[in-house]
């Protein structure tokens, strides 16, 4: 074999070498983001229904309590510290129910990262396609040329990429104020 024929077989080789194993990582990526999203949604939604039914009976114990201290047998003192603790209660409660924003913030950027890779796929795919035009016999010039229109083609893809993703993520749930990341 020449050393031209060598050369375009070497490139076809390794361009499709880089593509199939770029293509399979990013696939398991994909599987992996995705899983990992249905586990934090599962989480999520259980935080929320426990800091729900936390709340129900916190409320129903404040009723209790408040039936007590209008008995009027409990010190004004005591009731002043009971009114302080429910209101301390009411606040973690909040506070932690508007953590539960970030899971959704979370889950658009591993939307996004999962679009990304997608695209990445993309380009790889490209890769192993645009490589196949590269002749075995080809001269370097020949090669030269090829691999610069691969190059344009992989810049031309990426820059269309970035331009489908947003750079942002926003707040789409739980109304308790609006939160961007990015």
């Amino acid at each position: 074999m020449s050393k031209k024929k060598n050369l375009g077989s070497q490139v076809k080789q390794l361009l499709s070498g880089v593509s199939d194993h770029g293509v399979a990582h990013l696939l398991e990526v994909e599987t992996d983001l995705v899983q990992t999203t249905i586990l934090l949604a599962e989480a999520i939604e259980k935080l929320g229904e426990n800091f729900l039914d936390l709340h129900s009976s916190i409320t129903s114990q404040e009723a209790q309590i408040l039936e007590l201290v209008n008995t009027g047998l409990i010190p004004k003192d005591n009731v002043d510290k009971l009114a302080k603790i429910q209101t301390d209660i009411a606040v973690h409660i909040n506070r932690a129910v508007t953590s539960l924003q970030f899971q959704d913030l979370t889950s658009q950027l591993i939307s996004r990262t999962v679009q990304r890779s997608a695209g990445l796929r993309e380009l790889l795919s490209t890769l192993d396609v645009v490589g196949n035009v590269i002749p075995s016999d080809g001269g370097m010039d020949e090669i030269s040329q090829v691999l610069t229109e691969i190059t344009d083609k992989l810049e031309q893809q990426s820059i269309e990429l970035k331009s489908l993703l947003r750079k942002t993520v926003n707040q789409q749930h739980l109304n308790s104020g609006d939160i961007e990341l990015f």
